[in-house]
């Protein structure tokens, strides 16, 4: 899968990565893949939730070790 843009929201805390996340969506072009690494455990599901609610795809969510990785597709 080719990520266009890196996002490193370790060490923040909720509602931080979200929000972070939000920023560099708006400036990717529909299509674009985001990947965000976070350290926070309540960004699996604020993550989803945005997604949905704001019409961009998750493409996948997994923890590995105590990171928290997000991919999205921008709409």
């Amino acid at each position: 899968m080719q990520i266009d843009r890196e996002l490193n929201a370790r060490g923040l805390n909720c509602p931080l990565p979200l929000m972070k996340a939000k920023k560099a969506l708006t400036e990717m072009q529909s299509g674009q893949v985001l990947r965000v690494v976070a350290t926070d455990s309540g960004s699996m599901p604020d993550f989803l939730a945005f997604a949905q609610q704001a019409g961009h795809q998750m493409l996948e969510q997994q923890n590995v070790g105590k990171e928290y990785i997000h991919v999205i597709r921008c709409r």
